[in-house]
């Protein structure tokens, strides 16, 4: 059991992200979904049971939480972590190894394990969670999906009782969204605690016990998932919560560009170490247009989207701008990438000042307009690596909006985002489409796809498979 007693945390220096005043039990084997704004506390509450506060993130604490009646604030990490097994919203933070299986396998290492135990165990997790074709391969070659199912292994190996999980669709397809909730379903079945920090509610209202509301570090909300259905869709998007049904979700009509193209592909051939990964692509693109790219982790979308910035290195074919064909560097001086890793792109001292790095002669009036519409005007002072991972995105997004590019490339920007902050980037991403900009947006968020994008590009087997009006 875990028990919050009149639990109470805060930053240094931060005003959002904390605690105030939680009482709160989770009794063995509950499914508990964290839901409510960025910034409410999800992550800090999860970080209050696998003992990173206050072991690692320091802060002002007050009050107790206990596990299985033991104080928490008195248990050194390696007991915390015999008994509870955390996945982070970036799976990239929690690797320590290049190769998956030593992945997998270095937390059954760290407990001691013997080495005759450690390799059936690895083969069983990978067997369990449907993951054989992962084994064997190099960390850094893996896509953020693959990465995130990794980092689910390497937890689930280890046996704990009690799982922690941070956005942990937010990097998924929608196949392997479905695979997470069968893994969540196979923990339940064994009898352990799941508590799941989640914007993306839909797939979790049949796994769900509890759904637990946090706003401005409070419990807001303590419904069942029978009393959370009850809540119209206006009601739950007053609240910042995101749809619990996509069967329910249609595209809105946008009007497709009418301009003529000023992109175009010409039989590009895209390979990774000499390997293929898509082969003889050809499309058009007008000013105006928001294709959502998408298909299955690992299909090849991210490197579709670094070469259209000229980011990726082996490639073949012709790309063309006005009818005139356009060298790497041409290519990148022309585009701006949101990477799905935010964290690559994060430079400056403080919010106001990443907004306009490294852009000649910026508009600092729009900057600001900017940084008002997608709700950062607060943080403006605060440096980025401070913000949550959502507000992270948010920042790059505006960055996008100041730099002046005409191809925008947005690879999973919805990732960590709340209802809120997702309809002010679809607004944002809208208004840079009314501008003339040709936007690719690599996403698995169907949601967002629905309420943004006037074309869907589908990517599998290699190639384009479809390419479709969204609408």
């Amino acid at each position: 059991m875990i028990e919050f007693r009149d639990v109470s945390f805060s930053y240094p220096d931060c005003t959002d992200g904390g605690l105030r005043h939680i009482n709160l039990t989770i009794p063995d084997g509950q499914c508990v979904l964290l839901c409510g704004r960025s910034g409410c506390g999800k992550t800090t509450l999860t970080r209050l049971i696998n003992g990173l506060i206050p072991q690692f993130f320091a802060g002002e604490f007050s009050g107790k939480v206990l596990l299985d009646g033991e104080n928490l604030a008195d248990l050194p990490m390696y007991r915390i972590a015999e008994k509870v097994g955390s996945v982070f919203q970036n799976p990239r933070t929690q690797f320590f190894n290049v190769d998956t299986d030593s992945e997998i396998a270095f937390g059954m290492e760290s407990e001691a394990v013997p080495q005759a135990q450690m390799e059936p165990r690895v083969a069983d997790t990978a067997k369990a969670l449907r993951i054989e074709n992962l084994l064997g391969r190099n960390i850094f070659a893996l896509s953020g999906g693959e990465k995130q199912k990794i980092a689910f292994a390497s937890v689930y190996a280890m046996n704990p009782e009690v799982y922690l999980l941070d956005e942990p669709s937010s990097n998924l397809d929608m196949a392997a969204i479905g695979e997470l909730r069968a893994h969540l379903r196979l923990i339940q079945s064994q009898g352990k605690t799941v508590i799941v920090a989640e914007h993306r509610l839909y797939y979790l209202m049949d796994a769900a016990d509890r759904i637990i509301y946090l706003e401005h570090g409070r419990i807001a909300g303590d419904w069942t998932p029978e009393q959370f259905r009850q809540i119209t869709s206006d009601e739950r998007q007053k609240l910042g919560l995101r749809a619990i049904d996509l069967q329910k979700e249609r595209p809105a009509r946008l009007a497709s560009s009418a301009a003529a193209p000023v992109l175009e592909l010409q039989n590009v051939t895209l390979s990774y170490r000499k390997q293929p990964v898509l082969q003889n692509l050809s499309l058009q693109a007008a000013p105006g247009d928001v294709i959502a790219v998408v298909g299955h982790n690992g299909a090849g979308k991210t490197t579709f989207s670094r070469a259209l910035c000229g980011l990726h290195k082996e490639t073949s074919g012709l790309y063309l701008w006005n009818g005139k064909p356009q060298k790497t560097n041409e290519r990148m001086k022309r585009s701006y990438m949101v990477m799905q890793d935010v964290n690559y792109q994060l430079f400056a001292e403080s919010v106001a000042a990443e907004c306009t790095f490294g852009i000649k002669h910026p508009d600092t009036a729009l900057a600001e307009r900017t940084l008002e519409e997608l709700g950062l005007a607060p943080f403006r002072e605060r440096h980025p690596n401070t913000l949550s991972g959502g507000q992270k995105q948010r920042l790059a997004a505006a960055t996008a909006m100041v730099c002046g590019k005409e191809l925008l490339v947005f690879d999973e920007p919805t990732s960590g985002l709340d209802c809120d902050s997702m309809v002010r980037l679809s607004s944002l991403i809208r208004h840079l489409s009314d501008m003339g900009k040709v936007i690719f947006i690599v996403t698995h968020d169907y949601e967002f796809v629905c309420r943004t994008c006037t074309r869907v590009l589908h990517l599998d087997g290699g190639g384009i498979r479809d390419d479709f009006s969204a609408t």
